[in-house]
């Protein structure tokens, strides 16, 4: 309906409270299909140095505003079609940014199915219901009413019932009388739970916590209100959200003009009660309730994603030949031995808790010599303290101690070794063999072999189930790009599947980089990606400088510089008198660089600095240094925990109520937020991070339903 350019740019920047100039220029990188890490990281200088997570933020709202645009166009085009597109009301549709209001003003031109209303007008009765709205100071409504009887409205009674059902429909959909309740609602509604007897008789079930529920809205937790919503879908739980309906229709009344001295007040008021309870209240709970819903699955998103991002970015023990054990009891232990890079090299199968095979530990020992290991992973499943053990003994009667033996967390391991991503990868193992060899990988290097995974089943989040998967999914892929990208890939070892996360890639062209490398052999620069079938200069621009390649002619291939710096490079070189080569990883030679000498054009102190810290330190790994988690020997199970036992463990998962701990019994532990700290902890993110190691004391044991309850606290 107008010919105006849309510009989302200071609305945007007004509800990020961030520059005018930097939204501008990301919305704009964005529409040219630059991706979100290359912007973050090589394009400083456009955006003011907005980081991933702002940029991020950008996005969302660019999208957000765009849809609501869409949407205001599409009312507009609907109110003008039906003839009632008045100026005064174009002027507040284009004027308001709130979605909710927008789709209150559109409410009452909204066409819908057959209302009572709706026949009330059919039978002529809209006269009468603008009397009762009106509350003149003359006239009798049954008086009144009278002349509006006929063969569709037998008497007086009928004809003010049908006129208060108009005038219910119009109080329901009033801008200011919704925004009213609904303000109330949100600010003093209580939520209320109740058990539903026929389900819950005599049956236990997860929701018991919840069976007399009531609580402010306002105070009700994210978490909470997710198990309650469950609860609710799976017939266990009657939920409702309640309010003061008195002090509500008083200021209702006051709204709606209710005139004590006119005869059409009682008319006025019993349509209003009415229509609350029929219309408006119910219209205004499943809204505040979606409003709810949303902001707990969003809360539970964000805490998925930030225990996710700290699971992908644990510490790598790094590029070192390894034998992996997937342990078990009757089936045995499969052991696999992985070269530096992650490459099979073979299996055995012992049995070193089923029988007295004394065969077992020799024949891993062997596996270990055989291939030069300097470690072995052990999954933290079933036999997992056991098999730790075994391990540990095998070496030390071997005289091998300096192996290192260190438990692994299996959380997924069995869903990778059936998937496709296995199948292509291992089409002749067993799915066993392919659990220990991502065991194996998960030691040498995290990020690598967790995106292989459905984040979903890595055990890291907070009722997961319950939300959107759309957005989820769309979350917690970004979250897997961004570690992947902050990190950096080795395009010579890293997988189809790693590779789809770097920036501008994407499945089918890391499928192609995998195929050209297996056809032509390693990359030797990474000019050579320009020659995979698919990627073009704007895919290179974008993912060149997330990937590395060791042992090329051009050290800065193995480094995070952007191709596009090289000269740049070539030219602080030439100034120092050095060739590149010597340049590349000389600290003391990158610390002579003047960075303002290279300031210049599109080339801002933010991108200097960026290749001066890089020159000094090339394709340093950005993640903390390896250090394995020790679990006291003398505790394996449940049964060996008392209250007051200090222990070490490590944090698996964290959600908004406390964290998970793994303390080596084969049943994490829960630090509540309260006993999280000797400090007031909001949020447990603030005080622990999944891979965390973290000193717990044990509180209580529960051997019927398997808790333990834990406290970091030193007190």
């Amino acid at each position: 309906m107008t010919d105006a350019v849309f510009d989302p740019t200071p609305g945007v920047a007004r509800a990020l409270n961030l520059p005018v100039h930097g939204v501008g220029a990301v919305i704009k990188l964005l529409d040219e299909g630059n991706t979100l890490p290359f912007i973050a990281r090589y394009r400083k200088e456009a955006s003011g140095g907005l980081d991933e997570v702002q940029i991020a933020a950008i996005e969302d709202a660019w999208k957000a505003a765009a849809a609501l645009e869409k949407r205001r166009e599409v009312i507009l085009d609907a109110i003008a079609e039906q003839g009632q597109l008045t100026p005064e009301l174009e002027r507040k549709l284009r004027a308001t940014t709130d979605k909710q209001l927008l789709e209150d003003l559109y409410l009452p031109f909204k066409r819908k199915r057959k209302t009572r209303a709706e026949a009330a007008r059919l039978k002529g009765l809209e006269p009468l219901a603008l009397r009762i709205l009106a509350q003149p100071g003359d006239g009798r409504p049954d008086r009144d009413a009278a002349r509006f009887v006929n063969a569709d409205v037998p008497d007086v009674d009928a004809a003010l019932a049908c006129a208060r059902d108009i005038v219910a429909e119009v109080m329901s959909e009033r801008v200011d009388v919704r925004a009213l309740v609904r303000e109330a609602t949100v600010r003093q509604g209580r939520l209320s739970a109740k058990a539903i007897k026929k389900a819950t008789d005599g049956v236990r079930t997860r929701f018991e916590d919840y069976y007399t529920f009531d609580e402010p809205l306002g105070r009700v937790a994210s978490h909470r209100y997710l198990a309650i919503r469950r609860g609710e879908a799976e017939g266990v739980l009657r939920v409702g959200l309640a309010v003061e309906e008195d002090a509500v229709l008083a200021r209702v009344d006051r709204l709606m003009g209710v005139a004590e001295r006119s005869a059409w007040a009682g008319e006025l008021r019993a349509a209003i009660r009415d229509g609350f309870t029929r219309l408006l209240f119910p219209s205004i709970e499943n809204e505040v309730r979606g409003a709810v819903a949303e902001w707990a699955e969003g809360e539970a998103v964000e805490v998925f994603a930030t225990n996710l991002r700290n699971l992908l970015l644990q510490a790598a023990y790094g590029r070192r030949a390894v034998v992996a054990v997937d342990p078990g009891f009757r089936t045995g232990c499969k052991c696999a031995a992985l070269d530096p890079t992650g490459r099979f090299l073979g299996y055995t199968t012992v049995f070193p808790h089923t029988s007295r095979d004394e065969s077992a530990g020799p024949a891993l020992v062997e596996l270990v010599r055989r291939h030069n290991a300097v470690a072995v992973a052990v999954g933290s499943g079933t036999a997992g303290r056991e098999t730790l053990d075994f391990a540990r003994d095998a070496l030390r009667d071997a005289g091998l101690t300096d192996v290192l033996v260190v438990s692994v967390s299996e959380a997924g391991a069995s869903v990778y070794s059936a998937s496709d991503v296995a199948r292509q990868e291992f089409p002749d193992l067993d799915l066993t063999i392919r659990g220990a060899i991502s065991i194996g990988r998960r030691l040498q290097d995290p990020l690598a072999e967790l995106v292989k995974v459905d984040p979903a089943a890595l055990g890291v989040g907070q009722y997961q189930h319950d939300v959107t998967e759309g957005l989820l999914s769309a979350r917690l892929d970004q979250v897997v790009a961004r570690c992947v990208n902050h990190v950096g890939v080795e395009v010579d070892t890293a997988s189809a599947a790693l590779l789809t996360h770097v920036a501008g890639i994407g499945p089918s062209l890391a499928r192609a980089i995998v195929a050209y490398r297996d056809g032509h052999g390693a990359f030797t620069s990474r000019a050579q990606l320009l020659s995979v079938p698919g990627l073009g200069p704007k895919t290179f621009e974008q993912a060149a400088g997330f990937l590395r390649i060791h042992g090329a002619a051009d050290p800065l291939d193995a480094s995070a510089v952007h191709p596009e710096r090289y000269a740049l490079v070539k030219r602080m070189a030439k100034d120092l008198g050095v060739p590149v080569h010597s340049l590349v990883g000389d600290a003391t030679l990158a610390a002579r660089i003047d960075l303002g000498r290279y300031v210049g054009g599109d080339v801002g102190e933010p991108t200097v600095r960026d290749i001066l810290a890089e020159l000094a330190r090339p394709g340093r790994d950005p993640r903390d240094a390896f250090e394995p988690p020790r679990f006291r020997d003398d505790v394996r199970t449940l049964e060996d925990l008392k209250p007051g036992l200090a222990l070490e463990g490590v944090v698996t998962n964290v959600t908004a109520f406390g964290a998970f701990v793994d303390i080596g019994v084969h049943q994490d532990g829960l630090v509540h937020l309260s006993q999280l700290a000797d400090k007031f902890v909001r949020d447990p993110h603030e005080v622990v991070k999944v891979g965390q190691r973290i000193a717990v004391r044990v509180v209580s044991v529960d051997l019927e339903r398997k808790r333990i309850a834990l406290t970091a606290k030193r007190g």
